[in-house]
């Protein structure tokens, strides 16, 4: 069968008025990502690299960057305006940010488990890779990137807009976010990475660490590769894998494991 075709160009292009996704019917898509920012230029950046740029390129996702200062008031396109109540910083402004947000939901399914609209805030819920897995299934996603102290709660609160964070830090803006998250969403898709293996294999696929790997030379620094991975024997090699995995995650993300624990089948 072949790849699916992204609807839009098959390259990064910023944009003021997003492409209808429903004006030829609603024939099968490529998934697609929406980014509203003041800095369109910031994009695809790591995202036109390598796998997740050669399927860009090929039209197994879409991405398009809306700028957000056009759609700013005055002569200067003024996107922000002081806290209310007083305070440090600069807010986005809800008339402002509601125009962009009008425009780039545009012709996308009304369901947002569909068509997710996401705001990235160090306030969020963390972004994980079950969130990953639920954005990937989802037709496409229009994320806002947040700039200095936020984006008036108005407006998130009128489109009903999900909050998701990178992690328990605070950035200039939302950009690097979010080409982390449309990162470890797009290399989920079918066709992307070419290996369903490797992502059933990997950190968090199974609420585990990943174990650790190893390649050649078989010896390296006096250090040499676990011989139970030299052996051919694929029993062994599964179980060490396996208890690698609970090893690491034991001990470094002991969050983790009590989940995983918890989940796990009594024996």
């Amino acid at each position: 069968m072949p790849p699916r075709r992204a609807a839009g160009r098959l390259a990064m292009t910023p944009s003021l008025t997003p492409r209808d996704l429903d004006r030829r019917g609603t024939p099968v898509r490529a998934w697609q990502a929406r980014v509203i920012t003041l800095f369109p230029e910031a994009f695809p950046g790591v995202l036109g690299l390598s796998l997740t740029g050669r399927a860009l390129s090929d039209g197994r996702w879409g991405l398009e960057a809306i700028d957000l200062r056009p759609f700013g008031l005055g002569k200067h396109r003024n996107v922000d305006d002081t806290p209310a109540g007083g305070g440090a910083g600069m807010v986005l402004r809800a008339d402002v940010l509601g125009r962009a947000v009008e425009v780039a939901m545009r012709g996308v399914p009304e369901d947002r488990s569909d068509w997710p609209l996401v705001c990235l805030s160090p306030r969020g819920r963390p972004f994980t890779q079950e969130t990953a897995r639920r954005w990937a299934g989802a037709r496409g996603i229009t994320m806002i990137c947040g700039r200095f102290e936020g984006v008036d709660q108005r407006v998130i609160d009128h489109y009903g807009i999900e909050e998701a964070s990178l992690g328990d830090f605070v950035m200039t803006g939302g950009e690097i976010a979010a080409q982390a998250m449309i990162d470890a969403t797009v290399r989920l898709l079918p066709d992307v990475l070419g290996n369903a293996e490797s992502i059933e294999e990997e950190s968090f696929s199974d609420g585990l660490l990943e174990h650790p790997q190893y390649t050649r030379p078989a010896e390296w620094a006096g250090r040499e590769i676990p011989a139970v991975l030299m052996s051919g024997n694929h029993g062994a090699i599964a179980r060490w894998r396996q208890e690698q995995a609970e090893a690491l995650t034991r001990a470094r993300r002991p969050d983790l494991w009590d989940i995983w624990r918890a989940r796990k089948p009594r024996d």
